[in-house]
């Protein structure tokens, strides 16, 4: 595919690199420690929670991830063993920003344990509203027959999707460990901290690349990068249909799209092919 890459830039590779290895939607689990009673157990929603926990937390904590990669946080549904390790957890750091799968199970899971302290990695985000054309992908991409509850206008819950969201995600997530784990505040603290002087580097990494950038428009295969858009003055044009990979003759059509609105960056999902 020559033609296609020579519409794409050098920066999207940059910046690509730069946040999917820091807070993408779809991180990598990382190998098990050797557990010990001592560890404390803390449930996220999606895997980029739990790369911030287990930035912040370090070996201090097991993690239990609800919709494991791979899986749809719109259609998914916890299993039976996942339910009974709830009861054992201590934490609940939800995305909190109206990604489906919470929005359906959050009262249920807290139903189950009481005792949890639930901590909402949105506080302190302001929220953006989906567009019109947003909010269409967003529904192409559920899977077909199943029926879903939005607003019009509803949040777009990607938030972790943003360097300058992912800091505020880490500190709410810090506040929540010291509160139930007081005695490891410092050792929280000093993850806590490396780890944002690391998003602090990306985010100007970013912003240096985008500088000069004349033109502002990307295309991304899920509408899912609207507050890394606003952060960075981009506007993301969407190309998934339906949820499935791009056809040939789709590809084809984007780079027309592309050299007809001089676009030059191209955001790729890991799970789609970029051959």
């Amino acid at each position: 595919m020559d033609q296609k890459t020579k519409f794409v830039w050098a920066i999207g590779l940059v910046i690509l690199i730069a946040v999917l290895v820091l807070i993408s939607g779809c991180v990598e689990e990382k190998p098990k420690q050797n557990l010990t009673q001592e560890k404390i157990i803390v449930a996220v929603t999606i895997s980029p929670q739990a790369e911030f926990v287990e930035k912040v937390g370090g070996d201090k904590v097991k993690i239990i991830v609800m919709v494991p990669p791979g899986a749809s946080p719109h259609t998914y549904e916890p299993t039976p063993n996942q339910m009974v390790d709830l009861n054992n957890a201590k934490m609940y750091a939800k995305v909190g920003s109206g990604v489906e799968f919470e929005l359906g199970w959050m009262d249920k899971i807290t139903d189950l344990n009481k005792n949890m302290h639930v901590v909402d990695c949105s506080k302190g985000i302001e929220l953006r509203k989906m567009t019109e054309e947003e909010e269409k992908a967003e529904e192409d991409g559920h899977e077909s027959g199943e029926e879903h509850e939005h607003e019009e206008g509803g949040n777009d819950p990607h938030i972790w999707l943003s360097p300058k969201n992912a800091k505020m995600i880490v500190e709410n997530i810090y506040n929540g460990l010291i509160e139930i784990d007081p005695d490891n505040k410092d050792y929280y603290k000093t993850n806590k901290d490396s780890y944002i002087a690391e998003l602090d580097k990306a985010d100007g990494e970013i912003s240096k690349k985008l500088l000069n950038l004349k033109n502002r428009k990307i295309l991304v295969f899920h509408p899912s990068w609207g507050y890394f858009c606003r952060d960075y003055n981009l506007t993301q044009i969407a190309i998934e249909k339906s949820g499935k990979e791009p056809t040939l003759q789709g590809i084809e059509n984007l780079i027309k799209q592309a050299k007809e609105n001089n676009i030059t960056i191209i955001f790729t999902s890991p799970q789609f092919s970029t051959k």
